[in-house]
């Protein structure tokens, strides 16, 4: 692999193109705190690239600059080959990206099939009046969401909790129905904060699952933050290590295990 490259083929035979996403020399204050320190990276078509560190080391905020919903003081991110201005979420969701949440934000009222549908809202064109009358355009319009949404609960083997509301899910399910929503959104870049935290061994591997073929199947491009290093070792191509604001290594997992700032870091002492 070669970081100049317009594209290169993995290991296991996928192809990962070029530079999707650019963050230049990023610095994120927040009063006197520097939470990110002049950090640049970039994320490539169609692979998974991991965020890892301590807590406390910028991650979450790194995202939020990703997603847009925190404008860096310095530095600019770069997107398609585009400078991205200062914008709302939903502008940024408009651009073709989405996110799941450390903290779970879902709507527990509601059945999982609507908020799965939320999702969709980039892509629901008609207005209140004629979605109350239902007819014509905004039916058509209502049932192609309603397909598009279906296609998604199946695929993450979520048909048999569909009118379940989200509230009587355990945790497990319920993060597998965040990203649900996410998809929904068809993105090209997807955003996954913390995607295993608090599950137990056989959750974690339904997930690690999903998000491979969510990235094989769907060409989905993906940036994650994780603290399982089994998970992030296993599902990554590339792993940038945030630590205390600053970026102390970039490379594949390989070169990162090996990383001796890692190792002190964040990894822990390396055994042979």
């Amino acid at each position: 692999m070669l970081d100049g490259a317009d594209s290169y083929v993995t290991e296991d035979g996928r192809t990962i193109g070029g530079v999707v996403m650019e963050m230049k020399n990023i610095t994120l204050r927040f009063g006197g705190v520097v939470a990110i320190k002049d950090i640049s990276f970039d994320i490539r078509e169609g692979e998974i690239r991991a965020i890892i560190g301590p807590n406390g080391a910028g991650k979450s905020s790194m995202l939020n600059v990703i997603s847009g919903f925190y404008s860096p003081q310095e530095g600019e991110v770069w997107f398609r080959g585009t400078k991205r201005p200062p914008m709302k979420p939903y502008e940024v969701a408009r651009y073709g990206i989405a996110r799941t949440f450390q903290n779970i934000a879902l709507f527990d009222g509601m059945s999982v099939l609507d908020n799965v549908m939320t999702g969709r809202l980039n892509y629901m064109k008609t207005n209140l009046f004629q979605q109350a009358i239902w007819k014509g355009r905004a039916q058509r319009e209502e049932v192609e969401n309603r397909e598009a949404v279906e296609k998604i609960i199946d695929f993450l083997e979520i048909q048999a909790i569909r009118h379940t509301p989200v509230a009587r899910l355990p945790y497990g399910l319920k993060k597998r129905v965040e990203l649900a929503r996410a998809l929904a959104a068809e993105p090209k870049l997807l955003l996954l904060d913390e995607p295993m935290a608090g599950m137990n061994v056989e959750e974690k591997e339904d997930m690690s699952r999903f998000i491979l073929d969510v990235n094989d199947e769907f060409g989905t491009t993906i940036a994650l933050i994780e603290h399982d290093m089994g998970v992030v070792m296993d599902l990554s191509d590339r792993v940038v290590v945030m630590d205390y604001g600053k970026k102390i290594g970039d490379g594949t997992p390989d070169e990162v295990r090996n990383n001796q700032d890692v190792i002190d870091a964040y990894l822990g002492v390396a055994h042979d």
